[in-house]
């Protein structure tokens, strides 16, 4: 079994990766590899609404020359999916909301291939917004079919300079159970 966590944060190993980190160490604990892709600095735009995906049912996005369409693959690929954001602006980045978009466009125009899949949000936040950006990531999961595990509070921690997630106790357990309870769910599933 495999997980692949999109990171929509620009920053390079900040309080989001570094969240998702806490998350894959629990995963590759029970057995599971994981994967990491930074796209927090990618400049995808969002979905055209052109319908050519529910016409070519190729996989692929019309939109070729930005890299969405290998995230696709890795998403279909992948038995697991973290998207990690931090809050901009009181919901998720830039990146984040074009892989929604497109993805789950691709996705339902092939048969719902992420139907079942396994996927957690994980969100970073200074002071407010993470709830907007952990249910913008969930309202995805949802509409797809996918299985969303829980932890013992919303998968947020409260940082703002890299490095802060290491200050907040209560974050780093909501990520120690995340990476637990995503585990015994991918395996439930996989029986």
């Amino acid at each position: 079994m495999k997980v692949v966590a999109f990171n929509g944060s620009p920053r390079v190993n900040g309080n989001t990766q570094q969240a998702i980190e806490i998350v894959f160490e629990e995963l590759r604990k029970e057995g599971i590899e994981t994967e990491l892709v930074q796209i927090g600095s990618k400049r995808f735009s969002g979905c055209i609404g052109c319908r050519k995906c529910q016409e070519t049912k190729d996989l692929k996005c019309i939109i070729a020359d930005d890299g969405m369409n290998e995230v696709i693959m890795k998403m279909k690929e992948a038995d697991g999916i973290i998207i990690g954001s931090p809050v901009y602006y009181g919901n998720v980045t830039v990146p984040v909301k074009a892989l929604i978009e497109r993805c789950g466009t691709v996705s339902r125009a092939n048969g719902n291939f992420m139907r079942r899949k396994t996927g957690a949000a994980v969100t970073s936040v200074r002071r407010a917004g993470s709830n907007f950006t952990y249910s913008a990531i969930n309202f995805f999961f949802g509409i797809l079919e996918m299985v969303i595990p829980s932890s013992t509070y919303w998968n947020m921690t409260l940082s703002m300079a890299p490095g802060d997630i290491q200050k907040d106790e209560e974050g780093k357990t909501v990520f120690v159970n995340l990476g637990k309870n995503m585990a015994w769910v991918m395996k439930k599933t996989a029986e």
